[in-house]
């Protein structure tokens, strides 16, 4: 457990990464007491200093190998904020190491209740699920993160954008979505929804749960990002990335 001092130390290195696109080591090395508690409230004070609105969270580790990869038993999460919504154009050289991911987007047209939230519950208050792409970067050097670097690292989440369509969870099988991304026309990444603790949804009624523990609620109008249907893909300058959600439509995003 750390200091309140040395948490915001942490968070200023953070927050100067960001704005220098330079890494720092990472503060598991740096803070060896370091804990989720600790990486939870780093994430939170760097969201305040933002002061941006919230359009919604992020579940990361949402995969049984990315858990088992950093020896946790369950996903964690990070912020969405209004200066993330990308337009399908991303400039790379705002970002340190930056990845995408492919993932079925949540859009709630109902709050959701906290403690206690049911698949059932999710799916009667998603006003529609659409395509989308995350952009995910570290501010760790070389992405060499533990867990507690990656929560304090708003979950290494750095942007995301949308695709047109729009479906309600009755018109589609959440659970089979069949995901194809290709890069510069290439296929890099192919996988299905169920790659996210066996249904999206799941991901969703966890993430409700959790940020209740914190006082936070997921609100109509909320977008949910689940976590990655395939594994994250290196980004570079000119990259034009486009992703294939077999029944939910497509979405691209560009770096420029």
């Amino acid at each position: 457990m750390l200091t309140p001092e040395q948490r915001a130390e942490a968070a200023e290195l953070l927050h100067v990464a960001e704005r220098s696109r330079e890494p720092i080591k990472p503060l598991v090395e740096l803070y060896p007491g370091i804990d989720v508690v600790d990486a939870y409230e780093i994430q939170l004070i760097n969201i305040r200093r933002r002061d941006r609105p919230v359009l919604g969270h992020k579940v990361g580790l949402s995969s049984l190998a990315m858990q088992q990869m950093m020896g946790v038993d369950e996903p964690d999460y990070g912020h969405l904020l209004d200066d993330m919504r990308l337009d399908g154009t991303a400039v790379a050289s705002r970002y340190l190491y930056p990845r995408v991911e492919v993932e079925v987007a949540f859009v709630l047209g109902a709050d959701l209740p906290g403690e206690g939230c049911t698949v059932g519950d999710v799916l009667s208050a998603t006003e529609f699920v659409a395509p989308s792409i995350e952009l995910i970067d570290s501010r760790i050097i070389d992405w060499r993160i533990g867990l507690a670097d990656t929560i304090a690292d708003n979950a290494s989440s750095a942007g995301f954008t949308l695709g047109d369509s729009r479906l309600r969870p009755s018109e589609v099988d959440l659970k089979t979505i069949g995901v194809t991304l290709t890069r510069n026309g290439d296929e890099v990444a192919a996988g299905r929804s169920d790659a996210v603790l066996g249904d999206p949804a799941v991901a969703v009624a966890w993430l409700a749960g959790k940020v209740a523990g914190f006082g936070v609620r997921l609100r109509a109008g909320d977008v949910v990002l689940p976590g990655s249907c395939t594994r994250a893909i290196d980004a570079r300058p000119g990259d034009d990335f486009h992703a294939e959600f077999a029944g939910l439509g497509s979405v691209s995003l560009r770096f420029e």
